[in-house]
């Protein structure tokens, strides 16, 4: 696939070392010539430098024959010049804007061929606010992820000692929980990935990857570690976008308070939420944060765009005595080091964002993609069409699925419901089948199960 991405930046450069790795034809523009030329040292792609919403750089980026372009760069207005132009001049197929401002946002009827020819907006604020508010309603967990509209749930959580499952099987699952059906679609044990089996021991300290219908998952989580207890007070440190919305989100069902050093900003926080209480200050001031009675927060979370500012505020919360710290992390090399030691979860919005955008990059029918394990794994749903002579997975039962190495069907969805995947689990016509992919090379393998027709035989 031809794709031009528009802005070398963190969202930017992580879509393009994704894409490059599979075999795509990919060219980044940007008008940062040092940004351009790290990229193009470490990866295969072709770079062009100058404003991506003008026809000639377009032309030059090669936007005559393009399958896709991906505008990503940090001016929602040249994301959507970029696009008009794409679409007027170039007739490209698939236009992808990011667009932050929510005046934009809630005017859907601007977004269509008649106005504004986006295809796909991307919101990463909304992306992260979505995920945090899982985190946040799944005490415990590492990562959430919703399938087929929150039918079924993908939760990653931390074996403890003491679980009930820690030290046995993984088919002691079923004698454990009877009435429950669940699958474990991966295990990462010290950072490598462990395909399950029915003989597989949970050992503590393992990252289990688990997927059941959501009303479920709180059941099945209670196997693998002692329940959290339910989150009732939230600090949020920083009252920028994902502050606020998330803020707005949450603050009907639990107790909210915003840290916010801008006076101005504190103001338009007050006036525009409800019962969240606003504080003008630091989150790194010790007596501000020991004032609020920190050690009572059950969450403690740093939204500031700052990276060592998060980090700073979320160590300080937690030697002060908050049950769980969650931090964002915008550089990648950042988020391994601080994550699992006195920062619980670092959430880095890059990865998050980059699913959704991943979602229509893919061949065939793929609904969704969740990166997980910051990037090192990857949870796909594919929506499986055709007969038993088109397609490869269509009346076949899940053990007579030819799956490449290191992937996994952890649950099927149909109309009536949620099936947890077993051997003998035959997928129709129009499932939504959810895939764990530990091994992301063969992704393109993976894509080539769910097309359609005589291309591959």
């Amino acid at each position: 696939m031809k794709i031009i991405i528009l802005g070398a930046g963190q969202v930017g450069g992580t879509l393009a070392e994704h894409l490059a790795s599979e075999a795509n034809d990919i060219t980044v523009v940007d008008t940062d010539g040092d940004r351009l030329r790290d990229l193009g040292d470490r990866l295969d792609i072709r770079t062009v430098q100058g404003r991506g919403s003008l026809p000639t750089v377009l032309r030059q980026a090669g936007a005559d024959d393009a399958d896709m372009l991906v505008a990503v760069t940090n001016s929602d207005e040249t994301n959507m010049v970029a696009c008009q132009v794409a679409y007027s001049l170039f007739h490209t197929p698939t236009k992808i804007a990011r667009v932050r401002e929510t005046a934009y946002l809630t005017r859907e009827e601007l977004f269509d061929n008649d106005h504004i020819p986006v295809d796909v907006l991307i919101s990463p604020e909304q992306v992260v606010t979505n995920y945090i508010k899982r985190l946040i309603e799944h005490p415990g967990s590492l990562q959430v992820i919703d399938f087929a509209e929150g039918k079924a749930q993908l939760v990653a959580v931390k074996a403890y000692y003491g679980g009930p499952l820690v030290g046995q099987q993984l088919r002691q699952i079923r004698a454990h929980m009877p009435s429950v059906d669940t699958r474990v679609a991966a295990i990462f044990r010290r950072d490598r990935p462990i395909t399950p089996r029915g003989d597989t021991v949970i050992e503590a300290d393992d990252e289990v990857f688990f997927i059941a219908a959501k009303k479920d998952i709180r059941a099945v989580m209670g196997e693998l570690r002692r329940i959290d207890e339910t989150n009732k007070r939230v600090v949020i440190a920083g009252g920028g976008q994902i502050g606020e919305r998330l803020a707005e989100a949450i603050e009907s069902r639990y107790q909210v308070k915003i840290i916010e050093m801008n006076p101005a900003r504190c103001r338009y926080l007050s006036d525009n939420l409800d019962s969240t209480v606003v504080l003008q200050g630091s989150a790194s001031d010790k007596d501000l944060m020991l004032e609020e009675n920190i050690a009572d927060a059950d969450i403690f979370l740093a939204l500031t765009n700052d990276d060592e500012a998060n980090i700073m505020s979320s160590l300080l919360a937690k030697r002060l005595g908050a049950r769980k710290v969650m931090t964002i992390i915008n550089n990648p090399a950042y988020v391994d080091l601080v994550q699992g030691g006195e920062i619980d979860i670092a959430i880095s919005p890059q990865l998050a964002t980059i699913g959704t955008l991943l979602a229509h990059v893919r061949r065939g029918d793929i609904v969704s993609v969740h990166s997980l394990r910051r990037g090192a794994a990857e949870a796909i749903e594919a929506v499986a069409h055709g007969d038993s002579k088109s397609s490869k997975v269509v009346g076949k039962a899940i053990e007579a699925i030819d799956l490449p190495p290191g992937t996994t069907i952890g649950a099927i969805i149909r109309d009536e419901g949620v099936l947890i995947a077993h051997d003998a689990t035959v997928i129709e016509s129009g499932d939504h089948v959810i895939l764990f992919v530990v091994d992301k090379k063969h992704i393109r393998d993976v894509e080539k199960l769910f097309h359609v027709g005589l291309s591959f035989f």
